[in-house]
């Protein structure tokens, strides 16, 4: 398991925490729209600050440099992802809740296609520090798929090595991914419900078929 690594202080001139939240929340919401108009580098601090609803000072009262706001954002999208993904049931060990999981997730995954694409487009201009913290709270994503995996192998569902099990936890996480990366060629073919089914189904017969390999 890869050492978690601690959250980025982004320094801020204001000392009212609420106002902190609100202001910064109304500054991801306006990078996000514009990321995925311009993309990080075309976009300007200047932009930003429009697209939050307030001046340029006022900006650099809650942030530092355009990549804290990459920041930001990529810690906005990774918080409510986990907020959620934390609320999957994990203990059962059984397939119906796997397949549960699997679907709330690729669902979680199709209700933020421009956040997910921005952030894994965009992620490689953070500094190493903060590029570390994001990658930290992916392992934390494919964390919770290992945990039912391995509920499934504890309860005799599934017969799985522990290197399989962290394979296939972060096969789920690239494969809910892909709907946000190939949606444009997928959407014409297939259905959300329809691309959770088949891949699913693909998914369970692929790791069903560690166990008969003897």
């Amino acid at each position: 398991m890869t050492e978690k690594q601690d959250k980025i202080v982004v320094q801020t001139s204001v000392k009212d925490e609420s106002l902190i939240a609100i202001r910064r929340k109304q500054m991801i919401q306006g990078a996000i729209k514009l990321f995925k108009e311009k993309g990080f580098h075309r976009a300007t601090t200047r932009e930003i600050a429009k697209a939050a609803g307030f001046s340029i000072g006022t900006l650099y009262e809650y942030i530092r440099s355009k990549e804290d706001v990459l920041y930001l954002v990529c810690d906005s999208i990774f918080n409510e992802v986990m907020n959620q993904l934390s609320e999957f049931p994990t203990q059962s060990g059984t397939l119906k809740e796997l397949k549960g999981a699997i679907k709330e997730y690729f669902y979680l995954i199709d209700g933020m296609v421009d956040e997910f694409t921005i952030m894994y487009q965009e992620t490689k201009s953070l500094k190493k520090e903060a590029l570390l913290y994001v990658f930290s709270k992916e392992f934390e994503m494919v964390a919770i798929f290992e945990e039912i995996l391995k509920n499934c192998v504890a309860t005799g569902e599934l017969k799985m090595s522990d290197k399989e099990i962290h394979l296939a936890a972060n096969n789920i996480v690239v494969q809910g991914q892909s709907w946000a990366f190939r949606k444009w060629a997928l959407h014409s073919h297939h259905s959300i419900d329809e691309f959770i089914d088949l891949q699913t189904k693909m998914f369970i017969n692929g790791i069903k078929g560690f166990s008969a390999k003897e």
